[in-house]
Formats: C-alpha cells, structure tokens, sequence
C-alpha cells in the first residue's frame, strides 16, 4: 500500500536517492545536499546500525524532506520506521505480514516484485506503488515492460531499482508505468564518509536534467 501523497511526492521528484549511511553526524549535511540539488527525498535503508536513528534526525531537524525507510525486512525494522518518523517504508521483497503490519500503523509501504505472482499478491494487499527489484538483473526496461503490460489498466505503478544509473534512467522513466527510479549513485557510502556534498549536490542536478528530459514532450 502506498498513500496517493506518498505516490504522488515519489513520481513528482522522479527519483528516490537510496542511501546506507553510518554516521548520524553526515545525516543533516546529507540532507542539506539533496535539497541544494532539487531532491527532497531519501530512503535510508536499515543496512546500516544507525539508520533509525538518522531517520528521526532527518523527520525532525528537515521536515521538508519526505524521509522514507529501506531494506525494512522485520516487524522490528517495521515498527522503527514509524517510530522514528518515517513518511513510508520500502522492501526487497514481498512479505505479507509485513505489509499487514504495515497497514495497521498507517504506514505506506512499497514491496518488492519480480514476478507477475509478486505482483498480484500485492495488489491483492491493497499494493499500488511498488518496488521492480533487482531491476537490471531482472532484465531491465524490456522486463518491466513485459511484466508491467497486463496490469496497466489497474494503474499499478513501479520504482525500479538495483543496476539503475544515469546511462539507463531515462529509458526507465520513459515507460508509463514507471513512477521514479530508486538509485544507490547519488549517494554512496565512500561520499558520505568523506565528506563529498558538493558532489552529490551536482549528481542531484545532473540526474534531475535527465528526468526533465524522460518526461519533456515530444513532437
């Protein structure tokens, strides 16, 4: 399940920068380049120790940021999200417990599918943005197409991720079904260790200019 406000904040932006960091201190510099780069919004995937507690920082010190929640793969993983703050909640895979649980704290999450069997289980749970994953293992744009084809007309949508990266986001963002790309290059973990903001400010940019191109009208 996933909120039309949480839907409509993740297809506006076009891209969900997805980012395992270490450190609380590097959370509000972080946050500070994304904005400065015209990206408000971030997952912070529990890959790391510090992710609850980066999360709350960011709810709390930059609420214009829409702050969501990753690689949640326990109740536990589940129930910090909503505690600390966290606008919506993302995982690999799909687990009906977890998304039930989800449903009863009011908190939109966005599963992952790579089967047409994923995808009606989900859809089944209410599921309408949901995560294409790993999407260039998977086969890519041609896959997504393919798998997305008989489902079109439920106005199911996806965030492709896993393998996505400048070369290839345009053509992911060029398919209807396609709300936003999920991407690790933003933001990697040697960047947020040493301190490059300036360079994820422009990786912001360079990334934003290619969405505005994937949806520019064409004659």
């Amino acid at each position: 399940m996933a909120s039309t406000f949480v839907l409509d904040r993740v297809a506006s932006c076009g891209i969900v920068p997805v980012i395992a960091i270490e450190s609380v201190e590097a959370a509000l510099p972080l946050a500070d380049a994304l904005l400065e780069g015209g990206l408000p919004i971030l997952e912070i995937t529990f890959r790391t120790a510090a992710a609850g507690e980066v999360i709350r920082k960011l709810a709390q010190k930059r609420p214009e940021l829409l702050v969501g929640a990753g690689t949640v793969l326990t109740a536990a993983n589940l129930e910090s999200a909503r505690d600390n703050g966290a606008a919506f909640a993302v995982a690999p895979g799909l687990n009906g417990r977890i998304v039930e649980q989800a449903q009863r704290l009011g908190l939109p999450f966005v599963p992952g599918v790579a089967t047409p069997t994923d995808l009606e289980t989900a859809m089944a749970l209410g599921c309408k943005l949901l995560k294409f994953f790993p999407a260039e293992a998977l086969g890519g744009t041609a896959m997504l197409e393919a798998l997305s084809a008989p489902y079109k007309h439920t106005g199911v949508r996806f965030v492709p991720t896993g393998g996505v990266s400048p070369a290839n986001l345009v053509a992911y963002l060029k398919l209807d079904t396609v709300a936003a790309v999920g991407g690790t290059w933003l933001a990697r973990k040697e960047d947020l260790a040493e301190g490059k903001w300036a360079e994820i400010r422009q990786r912001c940019r360079v990334a934003l200019e290619l969405v505005r191109d994937a949806r520019r009208p064409r004659p």
